[in-house]
């Protein structure tokens, strides 16, 4: 399960970290939120020691969520290098994630 992600806790996690870094912008009332963790989870299995998926709830952090340009849930945001490599809105396919993510491999 992804781990949670707060304001104090988010640039040594994912700004700091040495490899990609997938975060995932979510609601508790997200219908399509709900629908897309059993896929996030997934990726975290496949990606287990080469890149981190970690949790923001928006509604919780919205100092995070508005420093980012989220503007609607669930949003992901693909870090590499520190920097956003990746965007995505709403619901998103594995194929795209996947894709993404081993492209970032390189970037770190």
């Amino acid at each position: 399960m992804s781990r949670e992600l707060t304001a104090s806790t988010f640039k040594a996690a994912v700004i700091d970290a040495g490899h990609p870094v997938l975060v995932s912008f979510y609601a508790d009332g997200c219908g399509p939120c709900r629908m897309q963790a059993p896929m996030l989870e997934t990726l975290e299995a496949r990606f287990r020691g080469t890149a981190t998926i970690f949790k923001v709830n928006a509604e919780h952090s919205p100092e995070l969520a508005s420093l980012f340009g989220v503007r609607s849930v669930p949003t992901m945001l693909l870090f590499a290098g520190g920097k956003i490599a990746g965007r995505f809105a709403g619901l998103t396919n594995s194929h795209d994630l996947i894709t993404a993510m081993l492209a970032s491999l390189d970037d770190c």
